[in-house]
């Protein structure tokens, strides 16, 4: 099967573990609007899934609920790919919280499709220009390891649109979730729902709430910590802070500089 429409089920993913922190997560693209709402799923100290191409998003928990009895990644794509009525339609990728990998791209996905599976993640798409896209992820996430997860992923969806992406060249939507080791709270949790250049639109958001990751992380336990921009004002210099509070109400993508 292929398509070339702008609303097709084309889809490109890397599902990660980072081998240092063990955190767990998922970036996420495609042209069909809010796709993070249909195929991520993680849970801290558990695994991360993703179900997409014709998706069925009631494998996600299914998929985590075995990971979290002990199922390794491959044991529950096998339990997935023989509970499903239409596996063939479906393309699933899954991390589990050791840094096994498994995936499976059913038959009947929209070419090009495939995945690499590596320890710590798997690089997955359907519909799209090439094997070279996911072989471009890999490569970004596999070298960029002094990173924090978050990044390592976001940068590894922008290499494989620039290694031509869908086959229809268009992209709309991305996701991107991430979970710490032992927190049930996402650490990030950010969408670009339609916007006509998503992964520069992620990038800018992303750079808007790290600063105010370790607040977000720590404030249900400590509510102390009082309001965020109080909290910001604390934790930064006067001029990164007056420069993150330009960028913040304008939307001019922040500089690097706190």
């Amino acid at each position: 099967m292929s398509t070339v429409g702008f609303l097709g089920s084309d889809t490109f993913t890397i599902i990660g573990r980072c081998e240092r922190t063990g955190m767990l997560g998922i970036c996420v693209a495609t042209s069909p609007i809010a796709v993070a709402s249909r195929c991520p799923f993680v849970k801290a100290g558990v695994g991360a899934v993703s179900i997409q191409a014709f998706t069925d998003p009631r494998l996600g928990p299914l998929a985590i609920q075995l990971l979290e009895m002990g199922y390794s990644a491959p044991k529950v794509l096998k339990e997935l790919t023989e509970s499903d009525i239409e596996p063939e339609m479906r393309q699933v990728g899954i991390v589990d919280k050791d840094g096994n990998s498994a995936a499976r791209s059913g038959d009947k996905n929209y070419k090009w499709y495939g995945e690499i599976v590596k320890k710590n993640y798997v690089a997955m798409g359907n519909g799209l220009a090439g094997e070279s896209v996911i072989k471009a992820m890999a490569d970004a996430f596999e070298d960029s390891q002094e990173e924090w997860l978050e990044d390592r992923l976001v940068r590894a969806i922008a290499a494989g649109q620039d290694a031509g992406g869908q086959i229809n060249g268009l992209l709309f939507s991305i996701g991107l979730l991430v979970k710490d080791k032992d927190n049930v709270l996402s650490r990030v949790d950010l969408r670009v729902d339609h916007n006509k250049e998503p992964i520069k639109e992620m990038y800018r958001i992303l750079d808007i709430y790290r600063p105010m990751i370790p607040y977000y992380t720590n404030r249900p336990s400590n509510p102390s910590l009082g309001e965020p921009e109080e909290w910001l004002r604390k934790s930064m210099s006067q001029s990164a802070f007056q420069r993150y509070q330009e960028d913040y109400l304008l939307g001019i993508t922040p500089k690097d500089t706190w």
